[in-house]
Order: structure tokens, then sequence, then C-alpha cells
């Protein structure tokens, strides 16, 4: 459970040739150099292990490794971190501001003082790079990986997302293409009530394995915590004693160089909230934009705030590539004062 990524690497680096088996819970260390280390694990023919690393007492890992090793998984998602969870669960259920939300969080231990690494999905970013390599058998690292947080949202983007039959969370989103391209993302998004990730409530975590043989399988629980990580890090320990007594050892095999598509290539729905001076010709100039770029919108609500509007604009089918041009010449309108954060559709 060693912390930092340096001397992390040298000590499990020098474990591994000195035959030692190595357990760890380090994300950061794996996110950036996991292929060297499970390279290095290989050549000794010795376990590294690391269910702690990802979702905390949640068996995710090894079911990755193991059950569901010769299944074709098309698509990770979930929920895998419990601190922006916690604080969009507030947001939503109390409709406390974020500001609020976050220092409930911090007062409860749940986020540092410094959260960035977890308001800003990076932290998710690194989870989901170790979750994506194993599923594909590509090597992700963290910085591959799209990510956008929470700081964001209000919650008045949460109500209308609400009404419109979704919630609001921040999602890790892995991906792969009949071509064995993969799309890696972090980001908020609004998924449909009747989807099991939308009931996952405070600091919980939840992942849902898509296969083309098994179809959808959860994984639910605590993410986080001494002893959910204790949990995961003993279970690693005893396959390690077992797999040392036998002369065994967990490969990955080899990682393939990564096969990336960029963010701009996504294609779905969004919700995209602004607030604009209250005068003729706002909303017109706002369409009008949305035309030029061939973005069609779906729904749209106008709300008063103030000396001015708030307006949300649900959108068909578009272009990642055309929603960023769109949200780039907002930026530019003088009726503009704010641009809201943008929020994905998450499909079934």
């Amino acid at each position: 459970v060693m912390g930092g990524v340096d001397d992390a690497r040298r000590l499990i680096l020098q474990a591994l040739a000195n035959g030692k088996p190595v357990i760890t819970a380090n994300k950061a260390l794996l996110a950036t150099h996991g292929v060297e280390l499970f390279t290095a694990a290989d050549a000794s023919g010795i376990d590294l292990l690391f269910e702690a690393a990802v979702c905390g007492g949640i068996p995710l890992i090894r079911p990755l490794r193991e059950s569901l090793r010769g299944e074709p998984i098309t698509r990770v998602l979930g929920i895998v971190n419990g601190t922006t969870n916690y604080i969009l669960t507030k947001m939503t259920e109390e409709s406390m501001t974020y500001g609020d939300a976050l220092a409930g969080a911090q007062k409860l231990g749940y986020a540092e003082a410094d959260p960035t690494a977890d308001v800003e999905g990076h932290d998710a970013a690194a989870k989901l790079s170790i979750i994506a390599s194993i599923a594909f058998g590509q090597n992700v690292v963290a910085s591959d990986v799209f990510s956008e947080g929470i700081s964001a949202i209000t919650p008045a983007d949460i109500a209308i997302a609400n009404r419109l039959g979704y919630a609001v969370k921040l999602l890790a989103i892995a991906e792969i293409d009949a071509t064995g391209s993969v799309l890696v993302r972090v980001h908020p998004a609004m998924v449909p009530h009747h989807h099991p990730l939308a009931s996952v409530r405070d600091s919980f975590n939840a992942v849902v394995v898509d296969g083309a043989a098994s179809g959808s399988l959860m994984f639910y629980g605590r993410g986080a915590g001494g002893e959910p990580t204790a949990s995961s890090v003993l279970g690693d320990v005893i396959d390690a004693s077992v797999n040392l007594n036998k002369g065994a050892h967990a490969s990955l095999g080899v990682l393939a160089k990564s096969n990336l598509r960029p963010m701009s290539s996504l294609r779905g729905e969004y919700l995209l909230p602004l607030e604009v001076t209250d005068r003729p010709g706002v909303l017109h100039a706002v369409t009008g934009i949305f035309a030029r770029h061939d973005v069609s919108i779906r729904a749209a609500e106008q709300d008063g705030i103030g000396n001015g509007a708030r307006l949300v604009f649900l959108t068909h089918e578009a272009s990642e590539a055309a929603v960023q041009e769109c949200i780039a010449e907002l930026r530019k309108l003088d009726v503009v004062m704010r641009v809201g954060g943008l929020l994905r559709v998450i499909g079934d």
C-alpha cells in the first residue's frame, strides 16, 4: 500500500527481480508504469497482484483477469470514485451546491484538503486505464484517458436531468470497436433512471462490464476505506501464497500497444446549459450556432435568473467534435454570460 511512484516503482522492480511476490494498491504507479511492472513479474515468474488498486473492496480485477479471460469484453463503464459520487448524491437529493457538498465530503474524510484529483476526474482516469488495459489487452495509461470533472455541475443541471429521466454521475467508460480501437473517457454523464448505475448512492462504487456472450455484469460495493481495501489486499496475499506453493503465478500476458481513438470521434446526445442576457434575438443567435454545426436540438428549456435567462438544450445524436465547435463559438457571443458543464447522455 506504499504511495508515490518513483520509490514504489524501484522497490517493486527490485522485489520482483529477487523472486518476491508483490501486492500493491498503488493505482498511480500501475496507471503510469503498469506494463513495465507486469513484464518484470512475468520475466521472474512471480505474482504482481493489485485487486485493491481499483475500487477498493470490490472484486473486479480478478474476474477480469480470470473469470472473463475468454470473454470478448466490449465496454466497461462505472462509478469508480466515491468522493464525486457522494457529492453528486448530495446535490441531487438535498439540492446542495457543489461547494457545500464538497465541504461535507471533506468533513467526513471522503475528500482530501486538495480535492483536485477526485473532483476533476484524475483519480477515475488512473483507475480506468488499469481496467481498460486488462479488459482489452492493450497498454492504456492514465494520460490516454479523456477526463472532465464535476466542478461545473450545478443543482439546476441535475434537476433538469432528473425531469428528463436521468441521474447525473461521474462515469469512467472504456469501449472497444470491431477494429480493436479503444476510447477511454471520464466525465459527468446523464444515466437513465432505469439503468442500475443510476441508483448507486453516496460513496459506493459500481462497474458494469459488457461482454459479447455474457451480457452485462455489475460489480457493486465500497470502493474505498481501510477495511474494504484490507479485504482485497488480504485476498491477494492468500492468492500469492497459494501460487508460490504451486510454483505458479498470475500472468496478464503481453499487453499490446494501445490502439486509441480520439474523444472527438464520439457520437451521442448532449445536454448543454447556458446563462445568457435576457434580450431579443438571443435564442435566435444561439440556435443559429447549433444549426451551422449540424447539431439538431431535441428539447429546450428557458428560465429567468436575475437579469438574465438560463437556456438548456438537449441535442439529438451529434458528434463530439461538432458540439465542441458549438461551445467554442458560444463562448464568443457577447450575450452568453456562462457556458455550463456539458453532460453526455449514456444509452442503455
